[in-house]
């Protein structure tokens, strides 16, 4: 497994013309929280919140943190919140081969490692891959070079006609899945890179023999599996995606780590049969 270190997504800059306090109406609109509601939240008034929105107010530095805290607004856009109010960034973006995160790389890496035989791998806020185990080496057997390096993304991967989709026996639902995954992901973060991939992996043309995306058999599933053949077999996987909690720098707030659960316990069998 090799940590692959990508450059820091690009921070969005606050709308033209716009300063803090029409940027958090919108993250309160977008939460539907009324004015009263994060008030109380915030230990404020509604007319101070009110006179914060139209301008009237300017806020304080700590407002501006408590204010974004209570709405849930991610670590970068607080940022961009701060600079909008006219003060500095308050987390720091490490990147993520810096000696500080030396500690952090390490654990995630040996997590993904103990995962193992089942695949798993850790992406950034635009799904470049910085780390993966041999469980997912094993399910990229075959994928061209060309999509692997120098620094593969986890959606083009898994949609690309010369990727993963081909092999996938319920494409229509996975796709599905991780289309609306991405665009959850976009109304969160207002990143142009974020949007531009999903209009890239979302024209990408279907493969030609993938099915209809409904299951070949009456498996009464407990979660959306992924299917998908690997020399002759098909494999079903269920995923989870785990954040840090708290973090206090961007590029950790950015990582995610997935993992792939054997939904069935051929799965199960076939994974440990390959690593004995």
């Amino acid at each position: 497994m090799t940590l692959v270190t990508a450059g820091p997504a690009a921070s969005p800059p606050a709308p033209e013309g716009k300063g803090v306090g029409p940027l958090l109406r919108a993250w309160r609109e977008r939460r539907r929280v009324s004015q009263l509601e994060l008030a109380l939240r915030a230990d404020s008034s509604a007319r101070h919140i009110s006179f914060v929105e139209t301008g009237r107010s300017r806020p304080s530095e700590e407002m501006v943190l408590r204010l974004a805290e209570h709405l849930d607004v991610p670590v970068r856009e607080r940022n961009a919140l701060l600079l909008a109010a006219g003060y500095a960034p308050h987390y720091p973006e490490t990147p993520l081969d810096d000696p500080a995160l030396d500690a952090l790389r390490d654990g995630m890496e040996r997590l993904i490692q103990g995962y193992e035989p089942y695949p798993a791998l850790i992406v950034d806020a635009t799904y470049t891959v910085v780390a993966a185990n041999r469980g997912i080496s094993m399910l990229l057997e075959g994928v061209p070079e060309s999509l692997l390096a120098p620094a593969p993304n986890a959606m083009r991967l898994t949609l690309h006609p010369r990727g993963l989709a081909p092999r996938i026996r319920n494409l229509r639902e996975w796709r599905g899945h991780l289309l609306e995954q991405m665009r959850r992901q976009i109304a969160l973060h207002r990143s142009d890179a974020l949007r531009e991939l999903y209009e890239e992996v979302a024209g990408y043309p279907a493969p030609a023999g993938v099915d209809d995306g409904r299951p070949a058999d009456a498996v009464a599933w407990f979660a959306l599996p992924m299917r998908i053949e690997h020399q002759g077999r098909v494999l079903s996987f269920v995923s989870s995606i785990s954040t840090f909690n708290t973090p206090m720098d961007v590029t950790v707030a950015e990582l995610a780590i997935e993992t792939f659960l054997p939904a069935d316990p051929a799965t199960t069998k076939y994974l440990h049969s390959l690593a004995s």
